[in-house]
């Protein structure tokens, strides 16, 4: 029996383990620290992904078989570093590589070196305050104005006019707006087009190519508002064609591998690619060092491969060629279910009711939930997702919204217009 330690404790974590349950290797799981719904897979464990001492002395003392980083946090801190010098398998990229997230400059930089196409972009600190300023004068806007560091999703701001650009800019960089992740600021050019995400499993040599989706980033409906972490998701992406698909492949995910390996960084995980078709033609918006959270949530369900044996076999490096993932021909869509105020300010505790059945290929996922004895109440920002699958994106949010409407809980919030492009 393999035992397996997944760390974090999000929805993305939730769609992982139920993946994992499904998988012919005779498994025993647990998450560290898991939510309200992970006990259904595992044994939630008493202590976070960024306890490293913890999770190195209970993956010791348990014998544990591999690990899996779900979070971006813990891989930037540099978990797999520390698994893999006390000989623990893990699936997840050493800090090095992971600052394809953990630095936004490093990945731009990395981008404009390999000819991966991105928008024009600079960098600044504070000490360049003035510059920054200048630089925003040489631009039409909307501007697009970013945290360097790991800002849970939300260090991203559009702003659209000069004056808001700059009050922005001196937020991030003199008013620590975002904390440490932002004490440099990406500024980039603003790109027309439509966004969607490509996901790949990777031991570094090979790559394995896993559904696509379209998130829907912003908290009001119609794209309005500021970024959350994400409402919501659909896959597949009606137009991304064989076409793009193939741009894709040759112009960005065979440019990064050959990138990473030029500079002999060892890269065993997930590679997000957060895109943009800009009349067709994919550019590349960010790298993520993980799958996406709520991506994972539609992406997983139409994975019809052993999720498990996929992560074996990228931390063992045993890919052994390139290729498409099996999936389901069915289409899927999430909604999350967020708490009022989310994503600045927003209460915690309240008691979650769910529906006593659910459609059939409907399901709740976890994310920002609590138990105690019987009791479900929320922990967080986002606290559920519902996935549906269907034979298309407008049959299968149907479903998601139609199981909605039989959760409760105070001052529970979603956006009611989730692949509204599609429909």
């Amino acid at each position: 029996m393999k035992k397996i330690l997944l760390l974090g404790s999000g929805g993305r974590e939730y769609t992982m383990a139920w993946k994992i349950s499904q998988s012919t290797i005779t498994h025993q799981l647990f998450i560290a620290p898991g939510n309200g719904g992970t006990h259904a897979f595992g044994t939630n464990l008493p202590f976070g992904y960024n306890d490293f001492d913890s999770i190195i002395g209970f993956a010791r003392k348990h014998s544990i078989d591999l690990v899996i980083a779900g979070p971006e946090e813990p891989l930037v801190n540099g978990i797999a570093d520390r698994l893999s010098t006390e000989g623990i398998l893990v699936c997840g990229p050493v800090a090095q590589a992971a600052m394809l997230e953990g630095s936004k400059s490093f990945a731009k930089d990395f981008m404009q070196a390999m000819g991966i196409p991105t928008a024009a972009y600079r960098a600044f600190e504070s000490r360049q305050i003035d510059e920054a300023r200048q630089f925003l004068h040489t631009l039409t806007p909307p501007y697009v104005l970013k945290a360097d560091g790991l800002a849970a999703g939300k260090g991203v701001v559009i702003c659209h006019t000069l004056t808001e650009a700059t009050d922005t800019l001196d937020a991030m960089l003199l008013g620590e707006q975002f904390g440490q992740a932002g004490r440099r600021v990406v500024i980039e050019e603003f790109l027309s087009g439509i966004e969607f995400s490509v996901f790949i499993a990777t031991d570094g040599a090979h790559y394995v190519l896993l559904p696509e989706a379209k998130d829907y980033k912003r908290i009001g409906e119609g794209d309005t508002g500021p970024n959350t972490g994400g409402m919501g998701a659909i896959s597949p992406v009606p137009f991304f064609n064989e076409s793009l698909r193939h741009k894709v492949i040759t112009r960005i995910i065979e440019p990064t591998l050959q990138g990473l390996r030029q500079r002999q960084i060892p890269y065993r995980g997930f590679i997000f690619f957060g895109l943009i078709s800009v009349a067709g033609e994919p550019y590349l918006i960010e790298y993520n060092c993980r799958l996406g959270d709520p991506e994972t949530e539609v992406i997983l369900p139409r994975l019809d491969e052993d999720f498990l044996q996929l992560c074996f076999d990228i931390a063992n490096g045993q890919l052994g060629s390139s290729r498409t993932a099996l999936a389901t021909a069915q289409a899927a869509a999430t909604v999350m279910v967020v708490s009022g105020g989310y994503p600045s300010t927003y209460q915690r505790g309240f008691p979650i009711t769910l529906p006593d059945t659910l459609p059939r290929d409907t399901h709740i996922i976890h994310a920002g939930t609590n138990r105690q004895a019987n009791l479900l109440t929320t922990s967080g920002g986002r606290i559920l997702a519902v996935t549906s699958l269907a034979p298309d994106i407008r049959q299968a949010l149907q479903l998601s919204y139609s199981t909605i409407e039989h959760i409760t809980f105070e001052q529970m919030y979603y956006r009611r217009d989730i692949g509204y492009e599609f429909l």
